[in-house]
């Protein structure tokens, strides 16, 4: 037994998350907290220890998977029955009497759960075990007792520990045992708004009596929120029932009086006071937090505070003041975490500022935003591809959150409207439109990075790393310099332009999608085309197709000689992989496997695509949109002859679709060219670690993606390592995955959503964004996962988002065509 008073942050162990957290406050001053002691985890552990069927039942309850409903309920269950068919031993007995009496034994108490893995930052475990309150009597309370350590073992906390990889062996149960208090309200507060997740904003719900009638959900509650010392929103509710103590032990909900139902809970004072001792708290463990409060005679009691495990965590800048965020992963269609070496390779890689939050990345628009001169013209680039994000920055605007321009990161200025304009119209067009400009920056790219391969095999050491952050820093400049920026911004102000005008002179919507159809140069197109050539060198041999459908090992190329036919497959995907096989899902990330280092990933599309397609079918695909894009161009510039000024209006729009058909391709390899060089930097980093392997400074070479760049060079320099490091970030990286990252965040940690507009939409339509114009009718296949992509040749693909590697190799409908949005 401890008592409250003995007990801070340090004892979880052994006082578990809740007793832990208890012990802390009543040490503060100016904080109150109902006196009481903790049966400690030692006491648990002696009962299981006496129960001899128990580790057997939990080493079967550690083998389920969380959807195994049924058996989870059957062995927790057990375990249940187990701890509170256990004899309390006699010294346990009286330990627990001693200390009842000590506070009281005429009292009531509330017995609460502690276990040593709840009201952590990652995660809360809020609710998942047993509470009683109003427990009177030492026998009582030694059996409650006995029902908390028992309730380690509901169904709910079972199923969320396997879903956040928490050992069962290794969790164990403490009791907080808390003198009772009548209050006249209760309710919870938040540090930061649970809603917009603001962390200026406190949220309070108020109601009367002890409070449990509003978290179980039964009545309603107030709501105050207050920002700067300032109550800035009320909503008194209807409150029909409050939770009661009954004089011979337990609770009752009861009806509130007519006159109460709509009565304030907390005075304006009472909120504002309830509001400092929140942020007292919270300035204490610092991290916003997650608290129970009680009113007893005026006073706040608190009991219970937690961390709130479902903030997302502001970008590193965020100590500016009045700073918005916006996310690169949206853009880049990758919002999985990335790990700290993929975050920072990505970072040299940036023309930029960029920073990380939750393992993703963000930068900041908010000098862009607070400039009326540049506002427009970015939200009006941004407005293109990405609207709930344009819509979200405009929700900011019209609440006035911009000012004047404040010191803090800026975001690199995008071209302007008059920029844009030259670009298209003017002879500022990259080299006189020049139709080879396009193959010689590819040409020149293509050998860059073969000298990049042939300089990096003679690196190791500190030199390797040199030279890794010259050749992103030359790769960054190159993309920053006029000829490949015009070349890029060319083919996107010529799609703008034609269907502005087409839509303005003939009435005709979105004729870009039509005439860069079969664009030269679009590697991410030619990579989806090659892949179906793969499948016509494979569709002839029925033995290799039937050994592809049953692997699942990565080393399988190797075997595919000994099967007929086998040699062709083999080398048709060696081809593939050789000139692809750098890309993957989340190819942005440096630390994802490859195809070429897992090549199953590619086993799918290509027996898909065996499936959907006849031989043939890429060559036929190309040659078909070309001939498309060309009879679209010729039906326009027809019509536009018969319009006033037709001729000038024909030689303009002739400009512009060989200029869209010129420069539209380039856009696509930028970041191919880059995500060549991640992989050549990747196999580099890989060599490296080998060696520290070796010498045995780390245990595994993966180990690496969990140290930033500079870290990692450091750690060659030195061969010094803290493990505790590497387990920190892989924890921090899993829990990481089970955040939901925001299109835009503030400095105050607001996520503000967007919305797409509906005006004119027919009701019950799904709003989204198409990757193309047009109309087709098809089965919709809705998928979390493209990994899971199984589709049929006029499926229509339904998912969140798709990077190009995703996309254009798992498509087999209309949506094959539709440009990446870069």
């Amino acid at each position: 037994m401890l008592d409250l008073a003995e007990v801070d942050r340090t004892n979880a162990d052994r006082v578990g998350g809740k007793g832990a957290n208890l012990g802390e406050l009543s040490g503060l001053a100016g904080i109150r907290v109902p006196a009481g002691f903790c049966v400690t985890t030692a006491a648990f552990r002696r009962i299981v220890a006496d129960a001899p069927p128990f580790g057997a039942w939990l080493d079967r309850l550690s083998s389920l998977a969380a959807n195994d409903r049924d058996a989870i309920r059957e062995l927790s269950g057990e375990l249940r029955r187990i701890i509170e068919a256990t004899a309390i031993p006699d010294d346990l007995q009286d330990a627990l009497a001693r200390a009842i009496s000590r506070l009281g034994a005429d009292d009531a108490y509330a017995v609460r759960s502690s276990a040593t893995a709840e009201d952590l930052p990652g995660a809360s475990f809020a609710g998942q075990q047993d509470t009683y309150l109003n427990v009177r009597g030492t026998p009582a309370i030694v059996a409650h007792v006995r029902r908390c350590w028992a309730s380690l073992f509901t169904e709910r906390a079972v199923t969320y520990r396997i879903q956040h990889g928490f050992d069962h062996r290794k969790v164990h149960m403490a009791v907080v045992v808390q003198r009772m208090v009548s209050p006249q309200a209760a309710g919870i507060l938040f540090t930061a708004d649970p809603v917009t997740s603001n962390r200026r904003v406190t949220s309070i719900d108020a109601g009367f009596g002890l409070g449990e009638a509003l978290v179980a959900g039964l009545t309603r509650a107030d709501s105050y929120k207050v920002r700067d010392g300032q109550v800035v929103e009320k909503a008194i509710a209807t409150k029909t029932l409050a939770t009661y103590a009954l004089d011979e032990g337990g609770t009752e909900e009861r009806p509130l009086d007519l006159e109460r139902q709509r009565e304030q809970v907390l005075t304006e004072t009472q909120i504002l006071q309830l509001e400092r001792l929140g942020r007292q708290i919270e300035g204490h463990f610092g991290v916003p937090q997650d608290i129970e409060w009680c009113l007893v005679e005026d006073e706040f009691h608190i009991v219970q505070s937690r961390p709130i495990t479902t903030l997302y965590p502001v970008p590193e800048a965020g100590k500016h003041s009045d700073r918005v965020y916006i996310s690169v992963g949206h853009q880049q269609m990758m919002t999985d975490p990335m790990k700290p070496l993929g975050l920072s390779v990505f970072q040299l890689a940036a023309s930029g500022p960029m920073h990380a939050a939750g393992g993703r990345l963000f930068v900041d628009p908010t000098n862009l935003l607070a400039s009326p001169a540049s506002r427009d013209s970015f939200l009006d680039m941004l407005g293109r591809t990405h609207p709930l994000m344009r819509d979200a920055l405009q929700t900011l605007i019209e609440r006035g959150y911009f000012g004047q321009t404040s010191p803090g990161a800026a975001a690199a200025s995008p071209p302007s409207q008059e920029r844009h304009r030259a670009a298209t119209t003017g002879s500022d067009a990259p080299a006189e439109d020049d139709p080879a400009l396009a193959a010689e920056l590819i040409a020149r790219s293509r050998a860059a990075i073969e000298a990049l391969k042939r300089d990096i095999r003679t690196k190791s050491g500190m030199a390797l790393f040199d030279c890794i952050a010259e050749d992103v820093q030359n790769w960054a400049k190159s993309m920053r310099e006029q000829r490949s920026m015009g070349a890029i911004m060319a083919g996107m102000n010529a799609s703008e332009w034609l269907n502005e005008k087409m839509l303005a002179w003939l009435g005709e919507k979105n004729v870009a999608d039509t005439l860069s159809q079969s664009v030269p140069n679009n590697i991410t197109s030619e990579m989806g085309l090659a892949l179906l050539d793969v499948a016509d060198a494979i569709r002839p041999h029925p033995e290799v197709i039937a050994f592809l459908q049953r692997v699942k090992h990565d080393d399988f190329l190797d075997e595919l000689v000994a099967l007929d036919g086998g040699q062709q497959a083999r080398d048709a995907i060696r081809r593939y992989l050789d000139e692809y096989g750098m890309r993957c899902a989340g190819e942005i990330d440096i630390t994802r496997p490859r195809w070429s280092e897992k090549p199953t990933a590619l086993l799918p599309l290509i027996l898909s695509n065996i499936k959907n397609f006849t031989p043939g079918a890429g060559a036929r695909r190309f040659a078909q949109g070309r001939q498309e894009a060309l009879q679209q161009a010729q039906s326009l510039l027809e019509r536009l002859r018969q319009l006033p000024d037709g001729e000038q209006k024909v030689s303009e729009t002739r400009r512009m679709i060989d200029r869209l058909r010129n420069f539209a391709g380039y856009r696509e390899y930028p970041k191919y060219d880059l995500v060549n060089r991640l992989f050549v930097y990747k196999q580099a980093l890989l060599r490296e670690a080998e060696r520290l392997v070796q010498a045995g400074v780390l245990r595994d070479v993966e180990d690496i993606d969990y140290l930033a760049f500079d870290e990692l060079r450091e750690l060659v320099r030195t061969h010094r390592l803290d493990e505790q490091v590497i387990r920190d970030r892989k924890a921090e990286h899993e829990r990481n995955k089970k955040l939901t990252p925001p299109r835009v965040i503030t400095s105050e940690g607001e996520i503000v959503a967007g919305a797409y507009k509906r005006a004119g939409l027919p009701a019950g339509a799904i709003v989204g964004q198409a990757v193309s114009s047009g109309v087709v009718e098809g089965r919709a296949r809705v998928l979390v996962d493209m990994a899971d992509a199984e589709l049929g040749a006029d499926d229509i693909l339904v998912t969140t988002f798709t990077d190009p590697a995703g996309r254009r190799c798992s498509c087999r409908s209309r949506a094959w065509w539709p440009r990446w949005a870069g």
